[in-house]
């Protein structure tokens, strides 16, 4: 018998945090990185940071150097442009993480996971969620499937329709259809109660939305969310509602929710757009838990798990509802990457849900770890 006690502790887990990216949403997911990365038990887990430059250069980092992603001066953080360029792959039953210099690898790490911070287009939309299937590597999230069908907003309600999940009146049309008859497109926007809600159809931030009251100002609107997308939804404007949002989270025994949290703002006539989100200045709050009736609160729990098995998710998502003054609960989106800092809602109402911000970080880590890629 050895007279060495034998060690019972569970094996440390790398983490590769992915931030940054293409999308308009480059900065919101730096702040998150700098968020999530502080709160990962180093008891548990290494963390290597993966940062997206603004024109899709892979670069590697140290926790220490995430961490130091915050806001400053009202500005939002960015990947830093200098940096070594990192390359993920599989070697034999391994992924590993490497710096590169030139053709020469450097200093390749095992990757037992991945977690991808991205919002929006080339992360949240099932691009990168399929890169992780290939290679075999574990990660936080829904799938390629899943993710994409959220990302789109027009996929989305179709999908949330064939579900009998009760959503608002809207159209949709692409660029080609947008230049080919545009008479056409604002004839199907006429047909909707103002004001309307013009947004890029894939987008997420509440970036390139446009609330519009008067109908001269819908092609303006369009163009503006062309700007940001190929595919343009209008959405009818609900009247008398509350925003109330709702938290989702896997487990081993299936998803479950949170309390719900209310958005309330202090601005008349404007909505929850990017600044109230990121930069709010006093023109938004969070209210959690909201304030509802416990038949209320039920409704938006039942509404945000059959949202987030009708799209086929997996990890966590945040599901948005519209909760009109008679109790009825509508979904308004579902995002499977959801603003992730930690003022954010999605952390707010699971902490007041009784798990924190590490230990919701820590759940979903688990989570991914417990669901692997088919294929392996």
């Amino acid at each position: 018998m050895s007279d060495h006690p034998v060690s019972t502790a569970a094996p440390r887990v790398t983490v590769a945090l992915v931030f940054g990216g293409v999308s308009t949403e480059h900065g919101v997911s730096c702040l998150t990185a700098g968020n999530v990365v502080r709160a990962v038990d180093a008891g548990r887990y290494d963390v290597v940071g993966i940062g997206i430059t603004r024109d899709g250069r892979w670069l590697r980092f140290t926790p220490e150097q995430v961490a130091g992603l915050q806001t400053r001066d009202g500005r939002l953080p960015s990947v830093p442009v200098q940096g070594t360029d990192a390359l993920l792959y599989r070697d034999g039953d391994r992924v590993l993480l490497a710096g590169r210099d030139g053709t020469t690898l450097v200093d390749p790490v095992p990757v037992d996971v991945a977690f991808a911070l991205l919002h929006g287009p080339y992360g949240e939309d099932g691009t990168i969620q399929g890169q992780f299937e290939m290679l075999g590597l574990p990660y936080v999230g829904s799938g390629v499937a899943a993710s994409a069908n959220a990302m789109d907003k027009e996929r989305m309600k179709q999908v949330l329709s064939a579900g009998s999940l009760p959503v608002g009146p809207y159209t949709a049309f692409t660029r080609q259809q947008w230049d080919a008859d545009p008479a056409a497109c604002l004839d199907a926007v006429a047909g909707l109660r103002f004001p309307v809600y013009v947004k890029p159809s894939s987008g997420g931030s509440s970036i390139g939305i446009t609330r519009v009251t008067d109908p001269g100002a819908v092609a303006a609107a369009v163009e503006e969310a062309f700007r940001h997308d190929t595919k343009c939804m209008v959405e009818q404007g609900v009247a008398d509602v509350r925003e109330v949002e709702c938290g989702v989270l896997e487990g081993s025994d299936g998803p479950r929710t949170s309390v719900p949290g209310e958005i309330v703002m202090h601005t008349e006539g404007k909505f929850y757009d990017f600044d109230a989100k990121y930069l709010p200045e006093e023109q938004v709050s969070l209210a959690v838990p909201a304030d509802l009736e416990e038949e209320v609160v039920a409704r938006v729990q039942e509404v945000a798990v059959r949202t987030f098995e009708a799209v086929g998710a997996a990890g966590l998502a945040r599901v948005d509802t519209f909760v009109t003054a008679d109790g009825q609960v509508l979904v308004n989106e579902i995002n499977t990457m959801p603003g992730f800092t930690e003022h954010s809602m999605y952390p707010q109402v699971w902490a007041a849900s009784g798990v924190d911000y590490p230990a919701l970080v820590d759940q979903l880590l688990q989570q991914a770890l417990r669901r692997r890629p088919a294929w392996r």
